[in-house]
């Protein structure tokens, strides 16, 4: 992006610019930062922002007045009167949205006014840094379905949304910026660093909420948080002295997986292992005082200078002899270790001798406690090698790796070296090599709150939506470890622990600041004076993460006060999340909620797959498959996104997604569009503005209405009130892409494909209608219909539903915010009053479909030219025969019939047997239900009898010679016998297609 704009251009020439630029371009430019010149800019690019996009809604509502007359007009009002015009979601999405926010829409309703228990939603909060990408676009897809169902349904609704300080992420962006300016925050200092960081969140900052807000996400902005608010902070400190006070906190030496480049310590859950090429390192261990050698190998040679053992099996016939004696460590300046047996030691693994390095491996470290063996770290916390290295000290661990290696070779200690595949350690965040080091840490016991977390799932206290993932959650948090809790980062909580005295730390004080530190140490018997340094180490991010759902909303603060949000919205109802962070903050979340306030933090845990490329592979910038969440609403609206991750979709499946898909669910949300603009723009032409005003819908239709319905409005308001069960049922049960699929297939399949249609032969006098009254039901249905539809498939696309909804027929809103679709009820308020429907009415109806595909199917099998209307003889008994009778017009209509030869008689009857005996096409329909199409007015016999006489004759030598080869017996006889199998159905196929085409001759001999 050329650097159109610069650091001394004002804010409102760059929010002038961002607003002269459109769609992918504006992405792209607000992504690159070219209006950005360092940390320390003028102005911030939220601000920016900010001013752009009330420069361009101001301009676009102000427009829009200026046609009126009038500006105090709300955005529905104004929507209304401007018209439906092309489907265009870049002309409308950001303005519903700004009309949305402003007018108070996502706050959670008054709980006094309802009886209904408020639905809560903790959103999972993205870095504050960061930006926007598919995995924070699903989440925000399926939460809003969520939000916006329950929110239809009665239910105060509180989505909680905010941001994470993420403290490796951010520390390391911060440090990049250091580094270009040619210093580090060693040597700028702590309170310089701290500052800088917190300048780069306010700068930075902001640009992921507004780009949530993009996709649609109906959160309660008004409630934002941020991990390091004053309130969160303060939750965070009272966490670690709860925990501390009731045993669950220590301070201890352990091995810890160690991130040389961050200088911090990570989670377990942090490391990611890939399988990597690397050697196997072959040499040899002397014997000491012998010239016999016990071979061993390894991957990591530079840790060599730390081992204290080496360990064969017992049951090692090579070395027995050996164990007990003492081996001289290479390059150590003879330093010997004893050689020891384990049954650890797999025999069959490289020599079968095992290296034992206490300081530099886990199960090295285990080994050793067991055998009482010394621990020698040999590494710096930067990845260099420290004095107990001896000559290699200051060299970079794999620096050391290649020299240490060239001096064994030199002194005749090397075997050979061989290529190994290996998995090696990885940061998470940095992708750095891990190190093991042992390390004084802060840790969580966790082995009592796993326990507790396992039970709240399997006495059902906690659902986890898919069920399979029950087994997992089993598996990890009964085989689970310590929470290494403490981080040598600057940014982030700083551990609440104040070291008595000068220096040292035997002697420390766990308190939630300073002043109770004070207290606590005077009241142990020290003086007012005295020194206290507070740990240097933050907390993990997850620690505070894990205090989410309840520190958010006034946890500790509101403990046991009624009224507060606390009382209100704790516990939540559903934590909605990918499966891949279940143990990184799910399953510590639950730990941390049953053991600080007595109860699970959610009642349902909704897992989802990871959006990957079309092919199923995993999105990488290297590959070139990344999808960009904003180039795509650019170009296809945040509704067609939206809807494309939610449905065709289960729980916990990876979503594959191609752009193919999103391409498709636009053409849908334009077909939609259409729809209401033939609702809008012609079927409710004919209505005054009485009519107009009786069709806004306050309710379901009900039996006495419905009854008096003809069988097409019947058979659609059936379908509809079944799709709203079905759908009401599956979201109730968290299958979401299962119900949005379903509302697709209705519009589309029914809806548009056939009862708008059928409206046509009571709307419009050339299509048979004419009748005032038929007319009326008509618009009443439609409008109805395409009500119900929107309200259904708001959750899912929010912003073309609420534009569209703003042009139908819309009783006034009452006690809500404004009138919006998103705030209406949804269609069915009450699940133990089910919507009517007619089995019967579905039935008959069905059965008048297949009629009229049947019809349709016989047209395009004789090629009977488009416009072209044929006869068709219908022939049924009973019910079937009156349904069919009273909605010819509709049949004439949907299957293009003469409406002049067109006949409905009853079956068994004279007219029947006639019309059978007539040279025709015999459809069967079902049971019962037949219909004839003569030929003389499906085809042109002259031009139809020299096509089949074509066919017949292709058809004959192709018989001839399929018939010759299975006469001959060197076909027979030596070809595979499942060849000639193939060839003998292929002759029957060719002899019963050329015995129907010969039949068809005979027929048109009548003709």
């Amino acid at each position: 992006m050329p650097r159109l704009v610069s650091s001394q251009s004002s804010p409102l020439m760059v929010a002038c610019f961002l607003c002269w630029i459109s769609g992918p371009a504006r992405a792209a430019f607000m992504r690159s930062g070219a209006f950005v010149n360092s940390a320390r800019t003028k102005f911030s690019s939220r601000s920016i922002a900010n001013l752009a996009l009330q420069e361009r809604s101001q301009t676009r509502l102000f427009s829009t007045a200026s046609t009126t007359g009038s500006t105090s007009k709300s955005y529905d009002v104004l929507n209304k009167e401007k018209g439906l015009d092309q489907y265009n979601p870049s002309s409308f999405e950001e303005e519903i949205y700004k009309w949305w926010e402003s007018s108070g829409c996502f706050k959670p309703a008054d709980s006094s006014k309802t009886d209904k228990p408020p639905y809560v939603l903790p959103m999972p909060p993205p870095n504050v840094t960061g930006r926007l990408h598919m995995g924070h676009a699903i989440f925000v897809a399926l939460q809003d379905v969520l939000a916006r169902f329950h929110r239809m349904r009665g239910r105060p609704v509180l989505w909680l949304p905010g941001t994470d300080h993420a403290g490796i992420a951010t520390q390391l962006q911060v440090e990049k910026l250091l580094r270009a300016e040619g210093t580090t925050r060693e040597e700028v200092g702590r309170e310089e660093f701290l500052k800088r960081v917190w300048e780069y969140k306010e700068e930075q900052g902001g640009h992921i909420t507004r780009q949530l807000r993009s996709l649609g996400a109906s959160a309660d902005w008004s409630r934002e948080r941020f991990t390091m608010d004053p309130s969160l902070s303060e939750a965070v400190a009272e966490a670690f002295v709860r925990l501390h006070e009731k045993g669950l906190v220590y301070r201890g030496e352990y091995m810890v997986n160690w991130a040389p480049q961050l200088k911090t310590a990570v989670s377990d859950l942090e490391v990611e292992y890939s399988e990597e090429q690397g050697k196997l390192y072959y040499f040899k261990y002397m014997v000491d005082g012998s010239e016999e050698f016990l071979p061993v190998a390894t991957t990591r040679p530079e840790t060599i200078v730390g081992d204290t053992a080496v360990c064969v099996h017992p049951e090692d016939e090579r070395y027995k002899h050996l164990v007990g004696k003492k081996v001289v460590v290479p390059m150590s300046g003879g330093r010997t270790i004893p050689i020891i047996a384990d049954e650890y030691v797999d025999m069959e693994f490289g020599t079968g001798a095992l290296k034992i390095t206490p300081g530099h491996d886990p199960n090295d470290y285990t080994l050793g406690k067991k055998f009482d063996l010394p621990i020698i770290n040999v590494m710096n916390r930067d990845g260099s090698m420290n004095a107990n290295a001896g000559k290699y000290e200051g060299q970079d661990r794999f620096e050391c790796r290649e020299s240490l290696w060239a001096d064994m070779e030199k002194e005749g200690l090397v075997i050979k070296v061989d290529p190994h595949n290996q998995r090696v350690p990885r940061s998470q965040r940095g992708g750095e090599i891990i190190e093991p080091l042992i390390s004084s840490q802060w840790f969580v016991k966790t082995e009592g709150m796993g326990a507790k977390a396992l039970k709240a799932v399997q006495d059902g206290d906690i659902q986890i939506v898919p069920q399979r993932f029950d087994k997992i959650w089993s598996n990890w948090l009964t085989d689970i470890h310590d929470w290494c809790v403490s981080r040598q980062l600057w940014w982030g909580h700083r551990i609440p622990v104040w070291y008595v005295g000068e220096s040292g730390d035997a002697e420390y004080i766990v308190a939630r600041n300073e002043a109770e530190a004070r207290e606590k140490a005077i009241a142990q018997g020290h003086t007012a004076d005295v020194v206290l340094r507070q740990e240097e180490d933050v907390l993990d991010t997850w620690f505070s993460s894990g205090l989410w759902p309840f520190a958010t909303v006034g946890w500790p603060q509101d403990e046991g006060k009624p009224d507060t949000d606390l009382s209100r919205f704790y516990p939540a109802t559903c934590l909605e999340t990918g499966y891949d962070i279940l143990f990184f903050w799910v399953a510590r979340m639950v730990m941390m909620g049953l053991e600080l306030t007595g109860e699970s933090p959610f009642r349902v845990i909704y897992l989802h797959g990871l959006v990957r490329a079309a092919d199923g592979s995993k999105m990488s910038k290297t590959k070139g498959n990344v999808i960009d969440p904003l180039d795509t609403v650019a170009e296809y609206g945040a509704d067609s996104l939206r809807y494309s991750l939610v449905t065709g979709v289960t729980p916990g499946q990876d979503i594959p997604l191609n752009m193919e898909k999103v391409e498709s669910n636009r053409n849908f949300a334009n077909k939609l569009w259409n729809c209401c603009k033939f609702v809008t723009g012609n079927a409710l032409k004919g209505a005054d503005q009485a009519e107009l005003d009786s069709l806004g819908v306050d309710g379901p239709i009900l039996k006495e209405e419905f009854e008096k319905m003809a069988l097409p409005e019947r058979y659609i308001i059936s379908k509809c009130h079944t799709l709203v069960a079905e759908v009401t049922e599956d979201l109730e049960k968290y299958q979401l892409g299962s119900a949005g699929s379903k509302v697709y297939e209705f519009l589309w399949d029914q809806f548009a494909d056939w009862y708008i249609e059928i409206s046509k032969t009571r709307l419009y006098e050339g299509a048979g209608g004419g009748n005032e009254e038929e007319a009326k039901i008509a618009r009443r249905v439609l409008v109805y219909v395409l009500d119900t539809s929107l309200k259904l498939l708001h959750p899912y696309m929010p912003y073309v539903t609420e534009q569209l909804w703003h042009h139908l027929p819309r009783p006034k809103a009452v006690g809500q915010a404004t009138n919006a679709l998103m705030l209406s009820n949804w269609p069915q308020m009450d699940d133990a009053q089910p919507l009517v429907t007619d089995k019967s009415s579905v039935n008959k109806f069905e059965c008048f479909q297949a009629l009229t595909r049947r019809i349709r199917n016989a047209r395009a099998e004789y090629n009977v030219e488009p416009g072209k209307r044929i006869s068709a003889v219908v022939i049924a008994s009973g019910d079937i025969k009156k349904a069919i009778e009273k909605e010819i017009k509709s049949l004439v209509a949907l299957a293009k019939l003469d409406p002049d030869q067109v006949a409905v008689y009853e079956a068994g009857s004279e007219e029947a047997k006639t019309a059978a005996s007539v040279e025709s096409v015999q459809l069967v329909v079902q049971e019962g239900v037949e219909a004839y199409l003569p030929l003389s007015g499906l085809i042109d016999p002259v031009k139809e009898r020299k096509r089949l006489e074509k066919q017949s004759e292709k058809l004959s030598k192709e018989i001839e010679k399929l018939a010759g080869r299975l006469q001959s017996k060197g076909f027979t006889d030596k070809a595979p016998a499942d060849v000639v199998e193939k060839a003998r159905a292929e002759l029957a196929e060719l002899e019963d297609q050329a015995a129907k085409v010969n039949a068809s001759l005979g027929a048109l001999a009548s003709v």
